[in-house]
């Protein structure tokens, strides 16, 4: 029987969070051909960060092509693509080294995009500067309001938060900018993110594209990788493999 790919990219993963921090890059990849617009990526990155309603740091867009009888189907994951060259970070007022938002470099977050909610002054610059629509404000809303009782499970902390705070209407990450971050807590236990190990086609890659033996790079090698959105020079760490051309898609 052939090792599941979830194995592969576990081993993989155990495998780069060995190495120094400055020789790995995290990177993901979606093979858009094994996509089947399921949604469940979606669906448990919501559960593992507790996002309120009308929140996806993981969304699936559906893009059709062509007429009538010959009509194609395009679904497409548009997660935060960690880029190497963030307009999000340039946009922020917030600076330095103690920002609200920044490029992580050290430990096992490095190469991600990260947001510091206790820095964050809500001020909402970073969600139009993203190309990507990556970013959105957390508006305080809840998904059991207006019931005879808020549940525990949308108010208590959530994995990604710097401070263990509860989430209610006085604490953070209410009123801040959030987004993807390529479930940077489960990195740190040698956990895969959550939008990989739920997809149940097994289109999603996730790993250290510097090694040249983990899945991704292997994937990525044999493939022709396409980027969103090129011409914006963001370099992301999301790439892709679709039969159509994304930037007809989404350019």
């Amino acid at each position: 029987m052939q090792k599941d790919i979830l194995l592969t990219m576990q081993e993989d993963l155990e495998r780069a969070l060995q190495k120094p921090a400055a020789k790995r890059r995290w990177a993901m990849l979606l093979d858009l051909r094994k996509c089947v617009g399921c949604r469940a990526c979606t669906i448990g990155c919501v559960s593992e960060n507790k996002l309120p309603p009308g929140m996806a740091y993981r969304p699936v867009y559906e893009y059709e092509q062509g007429t009538y009888p010959k009509l194609s189907r395009t679904f497409l994951p548009r997660p935060c693509m960690q880029c190497d060259n963030p307009p999000c970070v340039a946009a922020c007022p917030v600076k330095g080294p103690e920002g609200a938002t920044w490029k992580e470099t050290m430990g096992d977050a490095a190469g991600v995009v990260r947001i510091n909610y206790a820095k964050c002054i809500g001020c909402g610059q970073c969600v139009p500067a993203c190309p990507y629509q990556a970013r959105a404000m957390d508006e305080g809303n809840f998904h059991t309001e207006g019931t005879p009782e808020l549940m525990r499970y949308e108010s208590m902390p959530s994995f990604e938060y710097f401070q263990k705070q509860q989430r209610t209407a006085k604490h953070q990450p209410i009123g801040n900018a959030r987004k993807c971050h390529f479930c940077v807590h489960r990195l740190a236990v040698g956990q895969l993110p959550m939008c990989i190990t739920t997809c149940i086609g097994r289109a999603g890659y996730f790993g250290d594209e510097n090694d040249a033996q983990s899945l991704i790079a292997q994937v990525k090698k044999a493939a022709k990788i396409q980027i969103l959105k090129k011409g914006a020079g963001t370099k992301p760490r999301v790439y892709y493999i679709a039969n159509e051309k994304l930037e007809v898609l989404y350019g």
